[in-house]
């Protein structure tokens, strides 16, 4: 389900029922959420092993604060909000591999033309060797954005919310890392 897809209303009356000590009602925004979540963490950390470990503690977390969310309408931004301190806060205790954006992560799109034609699948495979080259060298936060943004389809609102900075600090890092990147690219 992608973030567009969710029925917002109904989601804060699951929260709202949750707060109330519904474990139904958060079951079901688990299963709501989960795919999001566990994307997001295979993306951020590069290790599917180590996501599925890390959205168990996520949700944690997200139940032991869901009576300090005061507006339920924003629970996907709160989520992705926790979801991103608890990815970051692992890297930064690993500080390790983790963050670094695959190959397979970052191109999670199959093109068919490019595979049967084997000139143009290397090409293609060159490409995004050079874009993944290029995203591992930027600074944590401009990667942070570009993951967000363009592998988890988050808004620039969820964006601002996770990372607790306002939108045009959002607009702006974006609008810099991709020229950042196409200078990079050229």
């Amino acid at each position: 389900m992608r973030k567009s897809d969710y029925d917002y209303e109904y989601i804060a009356s699951l929260v709202i029922q949750a707060q109330r000590g519904s474990s139904n009602a958060f079951a079901e925004l688990y299963v709501m959420t989960y795919d999001n979540v566990y994307n997001y963490a295979c993306h951020y950390l590069h290790d599917t092993f180590l996501a599925q470990d890390i959205v168990q503690e996520i949700y944690i977390q997200a139940l032991r604060k869901i009576n300090d969310l005061k507006n339920p309408s924003v629970f996907i931004a709160w989520l992705n909000q926790i979801a991103f301190h608890v990815c970051y806060h692992t890297c930064q205790k690993n500080n390790s591999q983790y963050g670094l954006v695959s190959d397979e992560m970052l191109f999670s799109i199959y093109d068919e033309k490019t595979d049967r034609n084997p000139e143009a699948h290397a090409m293609q495979q060159d490409e995004r060797s050079t874009l993944q080259q290029a995203v591992d060298e930027l600074p944590a936060t401009e990667k942070q954005i570009i993951i967000m943004k363009y592998y988890n389809q988050m808004t620039i609102e969820d964006i601002a919310s996770a990372l607790g900075i306002s939108r045009s600090t959002v607009k702006r890092r974006l609008a810099d890392t991709q020229k950042s990147l196409k200078k990079k690219l050229r």
